[in-house]
C-alpha cells in the first residue's frame, strides 16, 4: 500500500484545537525549565537523548504502531519528522544552557511565525501575526544585546526547524492513524541523538535520579506535547497553529520565573498581553465563513480532501 491513507475528515472544534495548543505550551515550556535543571547532570546533548529516548519507548509502548502498509513517502515523511524533532531539541537544549529561556523562546518563536505569515490566506491574519511579531520583540527589548551571541543564533535557529516540525507533523498526521507516525517519528530522533547523549552524559544517564528526572522530563517535553499539538493539528489550519506558537514566550517567561527564578520584569508583562491578543486574534480571522453544507460524497472523500489540504501546507516548525 502506498501514498495517503485515507483519514476521517478534518475534527471539528476551534476552541478544542485552541485548547490543545495552550496545554502542549504550558507543558514544553515547563518541561525545558526542568531541562535546564538537568543539564548539569548530564550535559545537553545527555538530556536531549533521555527525552527522545524515553519518550519514544513510552509511546512505542503506549500506540505499537504498526509498521506494515505503509510507502516510500510514508516513511519519508516520518524520517523528515524525526529529523526535525532531533534538530529542533538539540540546537534548542544548546541555546537554553547560554541564554534564559524566556529571550530563547522568544528568538526562537520567529519561526513559527514566519510560517504563519507565508501560510497566511486573509489579509487580518497577516494583521494578527505582525501584532505576535510586534510582542515578541517587545518581550526581547533591551534583552537581545547582552545575549551570549551563539545561544542567540542557535535560538532563531531551532525556530526554523520549528516550523520545519509544524509542517511535518500536519502530514504525519494525515498520513498515519493516530500517534502511530509520532511514535515511529520519536524512535528516528532517539537513534539519531544516542550517540551524542552518550558521548556527552556517559554513565550518568543511568543513575536513578537522573532517570526519574529525564523520565519527566519526556512526559512534560516530549509525550503529552507533542501528542497535544498532532491531534490540534487535526482542527485547526497549519497558519493558525503556527500563530499560537507565538504564546511560548509568554509561557516560558512564566516558566523560568517560577522554575529558574529568572525576572519577568513589566515590559514582559505587556508583551505577553500583546501576544495572547494576536493568538486570539488568529484564531478568530481564521475561523471559516459560513458555507452551504457539503454536497454527500463517497465514504472516505472527506477523508482524502482532509488529507489533500494537509499535505498542501507551506514548505518551511517542532
Amino acid at each position: 500500500m502506498t501514498g495517503v491513507h485515507p483519514l476521517p475528515p478534518r475534527a471539528p472544534g476551534r476552541l478544542g484545537g485552541v485548547a490543545l495548543v495552550l496545554g502542549g505550551a504550558l507543558s514544553v515550556q515547563f518541561g525545558s525549565a526542568l531541562a535546564a535543571l538537568l543539564f548539569p547532570r548530564t550535559g545537553v546533548a545527555g538530556a536531549v537523548t533521555l527525552r527522545l529516548t524515553i519518550g519514544a519507548l513510552v509511546m512505542l509502548v503506549v500506540c505499537r504502531p504498526r509498521v506494515r502498509g505503509y510507502g516510500r513517502r510514508d516513511w519519508a515523511a516520518v524520517v523528515a519528522f524525526g529529523l526535525a524533532l532531533a534538530g529542533m531539541n538539540s540546537i534548542f537544549y544548546q541555546a537554553i544552557e547560554r541564554i534564559p529561556l524566556g529571550p530563547a523562546v522568544t528568538l526562537e518563536v520567529l519561526g513559527p511565525l514566519a510560517l504563519s505569515v507565508f501560510g497566511a490566506r486573509r489579509a487580518a491574519a497577516w494583521f494578527w501575526a505582525a501584532l505576535a511579531l510586534g510582542g515578541v520583540a517587545l518581550l526581547g527589548q533591551g534583552g537581545f544585546d547582552w545575549l551570549d551571541p551563539v545561544g542567540a543564533a542557535l535560538a532563531p535557529t531551532a525556530g526554523a526547524m520549528w516550523a520545519a516540525y509544524i509542517v511535518c507533523s500536519a502530514r504525519i498526521g494525515a498520513r498515519f492513524p493516530g500517534a502511530d507516525g509520532l511514535a515511529l517519528s520519536l524512535t528516528v530522533a532517539a537513534l539519531l541523538t544516542l550517540p551524542f547523549g552518550l558521548a556527552d552524559g556517559g554513565g550518568r544517564l543511568a543513575d536513578p535520579v537522573v532517570l526519574g528526572l529525564g523520565t519527566g522530563l519526556a512526559l512534560l517535553a516530549s509525550v503529552l506535547p507533542y501528542s497535544l499539538e498532532l491531534a490540534a493539528l487535526r482542527r485547526l489550519p497549519t497558519a493558525t497553529f503556527a500563530v499560537m506558537m507565538s504564546l511560548g514566550p509568554a509561557i516560558a517567561a512564566v516558566a523560568g520565573w517560577l522554575v529558574l527564578d529568572q525576572a519577568l520584569h513589566p515590559v514582559e508583562v505587556l508583551a505577553i498581553g500583546l501576544v495572547v491578543a494576536a493568538s486570539a486574534g488568529a484564531v478568530r480571522a481564521a475561523a471559516p465563513s459560513t458555507a452551504p453544507p457539503p454536497v454527500p460524497g463517497p465514504p472516505d472523500a472527506e477523508g482524502v480532501a482532509a488529507v489533500s489540504a494537509a499535505a498542501a501546507a507551506p514548505p518551511a516548525r517542532p
